[in-house]
């Protein structure tokens, strides 16, 4: 048995505990129960602003893949674009996800950068929770960056798809 198994989308080494690959992401299921640990941290926060949106993206897109949804990459990128670029809340990047899911969208699928991620999920989870929302921040920053050849790609969409944004 190894000690150690590598997350296929983000590339962290985590003890193997033998846990089954997840079927909704390209990920370990190591690297998944740690974003579930995250999700719950964040999803018991007071913050109104809904940091756990900017999670669910930067998670999203970094574990895109062949068995993941394209809704669910095009959502993720266009999460991270208002996070980062246009400095939105979790929650406008929510209410931007409802205003485009009303419409009828094919989303073709996504070519997956070639450049390693340098921050995990892992990342933000290893920090004191008072930075965490910092580091979530930083994760997200740094998974966007990642996917510089879907840039001009997600502007066009939200500037084609979303009024108020």
């Amino acid at each position: 048995m190894e000690n150690n198994k590598i997350c296929p989308g983000c590339g962290v080494m985590l003890p193997n505990k033998n846990i089954e690959f997840s079927d909704q992401y390209n990920a370990s299921g190591e690297c998944i129960q740690l974003y579930h640990e995250l999700s719950a941290n964040l999803i018991m926060s007071p913050d109104v602003t809904f940091p756990t949106q900017h999670a669910v993206d930067a998670y999203g897109a970094q574990h895109s893949g062949s068995r993941v949804k394209n809704i669910r990459t095009a959502f993720s990128l266009i999460g991270l674009y208002l996070a980062v670029e246009r400095e939105c809340t979790g929650r406008q990047v929510q209410h931007a996800h409802m205003e485009i899911a009303k419409r009828n969208i094919k989303w073709s699928p996504f070519i997956l950068p070639i450049r390693p991620y340098a921050l995990s999920v892992a990342d933000v989870l290893s920090v004191v929770e008072v930075k965490r929302n910092e580091m979530l921040m930083e994760w997200s920053k740094n998974v966007w960056d990642t996917w510089e050849n879907y840039h001009e790609w997600t502007k066009n969409i939200c500037k084609n798809y979303l009024k108020n944004f």
